[in-house]
């Protein structure tokens, strides 16, 4: 362009020469009235103060050449272009209009024969492309509804993406919210405390990668606890209004202002665990605030009562028998058959090994004598002396132990009190004896035939999903849940099989009855994925033996 300038320049003075001598050449035309040569009228500051044949086209700088030709020029030049629709403004026209191009640094904000589809910078290509850009470009997609603002649209709207940077994660099946929540429009009212009746919300800033059941909270957004999981990176991960509501729902109080921080501190750590724990569950599992959300791993293992370093070298257990032919329901529940006590709490004393081989004596007799009995933990905590209380034990030990002691009193006669005591076992008062025990194989469709025959199974398992576990089939990967490391005992009393809503996936699972009360997972129970040991389910299954 500086080129042509020049060569016009050159043409223009040459033309001018014709008119006055060689050596007056560079003063420009000879004015009689004023008897002094004047430079042409096509100049700089203070440009074109005649009029102009042609139409004048421009301000400062503007005509920097004869307007015979349709140079479009730089750096202001031609604001309205020659004979053509205007196309924009400062640096606009950087080229003749021959051809479609639509730039960048804020040229052609009007593209050429389309519709108008943004603002500053926005058509950084051809529109001949389905480019939907970055940099809060094409706010608008095309031909397709107003999906959001600053760099939503990072892909084609031919596939199911609706954003990066955490917003929008998966598709909504309805929209809902406020403050750049959901971009979409809103099919029901706004909301209060966005009090949410859509399954699937899911938001922006990297909040809630999952569907919410239920979505709450301005602000400090969510102020009750999510059925569902929440959240991603730093999002919903236990702060204050969540916090607020888990003591709420927990009746949880705290003696200073002290102690309210640190439950605080604790609390938004274990919710980066309850992340970690559902972005990798293979299973149906729903991790959240349980009741045990404000407790350090360490005061949680005080729960943790199962030791299989405490197995007598030389043990007096009997191998199971379970008949090869025998075949086993699909589904099987000892609840309903009456043998299976209510869901009781050991409180945070390390007694879970007493809880799962009381559990377990108690089905055995009941299938035995028809008599359902609730029998005493407490006993086993103080009496057992090969175990060690709240400090843990096995359940192997334990039914040698009751044999030794000669049975096991009534929770009514001998009751629990989570704290370890003088033994004051009364044998009159004994309603039910031990005097065996028998040691099923690490074979978990060996284990759902001898259930079926014989009544529920104490066994041992890692509870590292235990801590936030809400409800489902849990099925988490083996560095989460490592199937050699035992801690906690529990007692089998059934099986089933659990088909999923969408994709209709088999996920065969235990039923597991816990001992941490009925407000913990499902009603007190734990259904784990039955098949490939998940966390150790079918490690150290025993039994006891009744008369």
């Amino acid at each position: 362009m500086k080129a042509l300038v020049v060569f016009c320049v050159v043409v223009s003075c040459l033309a001018s020469a014709q008119l006055v001598r060689p050596d007056k050449m560079r003063l420009g035309v000879y004015n009689p009235d004023t008897k002094h040569y004047e430079k042409q009228t096509l100049g700089q500051d203070g440009h074109d103060q005649q009029p102009h044949r042609p139409a004048l086209l421009g301000q400062d700088g503007h005509d920097q050449q004869p307007h015979e030709q349709a140079l479009l020029g730089g750096d202001g030049h031609d604001q309205r272009p020659h004979e053509q629709a205007l196309l924009g403004g400062d640096n606009h026209d950087l080229r003749p209009h021959g051809q479609t191009l639509l730039g960048g640094d804020g040229h052609d904000l009007r593209p050429h024969g389309q519709a108008l589809l943004g603002g500053d910078e926005h058509d950084l290509r051809p529109h001949g492309q389905p480019l939907l850009g970055q940099d809060g470009h094409d706010q608008r997609p095309h031909g397709k509804p107003l999906l959001g603002q600053d760099g939503h649209d990072q892909r084609p709207h031919g596939k199911a993406l609706l954003g990066q940077d955490g917003h929008d994660q998966r598709p909504h099946g309805k929209i809902l919210g406020q403050d750049g929540h959901d971009q979409q429009p809103h099919k029901q009212k706004s909301h209060k405390h966005n009090k949410h009746k859509a399954r699937k919300v899911l938001g922006g800033d990297n909040h809630d990668r999952r569907a919410h059941k239920k979505l709450f909270g301005q602000g400090n957004h969510d102020y009750k606890k999510h059925v569902k999981v929440f959240g991603g990176d730093d999002h919903d991960m236990g702060h204050m209004g969540m916090f607020k509501s888990f003591m709420k729902q927990h009746n949880k109080s705290y003696k200073n202002k002290a102690e309210f921080k640190k439950r605080f501190k604790i609390f938004h750590q274990n919710m980066k665990k309850v992340h970690i724990l559902q972005q990798n569950e293979r299973g149906t599992a729903k991790y959240g605030p349980t009741k045990f959300a404000d407790l350090t791993e360490r005061e949680f293992r005080k729960m943790l009562g199962f030791q299989p370093h405490m197995k007598p070298a030389t043990s007096s257990m009997e191998p199971a028998v379970i008949p090869e032919d025998l075949e086993a329901p699909v589904s099987f529940d000892w609840r309903k058959h009456g043998v299976v006590t209510p869901v009781k709490n050991q409180g945070m004393c390390g007694s879970c090994w007493a809880f799962s081989t009381t559990g377990n004596v108690e089905g055995q007799w009941a299938i035995k004598h028809k008599q359902l009995y609730s029998l005493s933990e407490q006993e086993l905590v103080d009496c057992d002396a090969t175990d060690d209380g709240c400090n843990g034990g096995l359940p192997e030990n334990a039914y040698e132990a009751i044999a030794k002691l000669g049975g096991l009193e009534l929770e009514d006669d001998y009751p629990y009190d989570g704290e370890d005591e003088q033994c004051h076992f009364n044998r009159s008062l004994a309603k039910v004896t031990v005097n065996g025990s028998v040691e099923l194989p690490a074979d978990e469709v060996a284990m759902a035939k001898w259930l079926t025959q014989n009544g529920p199974i104490s066994i041992g398992i890692n509870a590292n999903a235990l801590q936030f576990y809400v409800g489902g089939v849990s099925h988490p990967l083996k560095f989460l849940c490592n199937p050699e490391s035992l801690d906690h005992g529990m007692l089998i009393v059934g099986y089933g099989v659990h088909t999923t809503k969408y994709l209709h996936r088999k996920q065969p699972f235990w039923i597991v009855k816990n001992s941490w009360g009925d407000d913990w997972g499902e009603q007190g129970y734990y259904r784990v994925y039955r098949g490939d040991g998940t966390c150790g389910v079918d490690q150290m299954a025993t039994s006891a033996i009744v008369p």
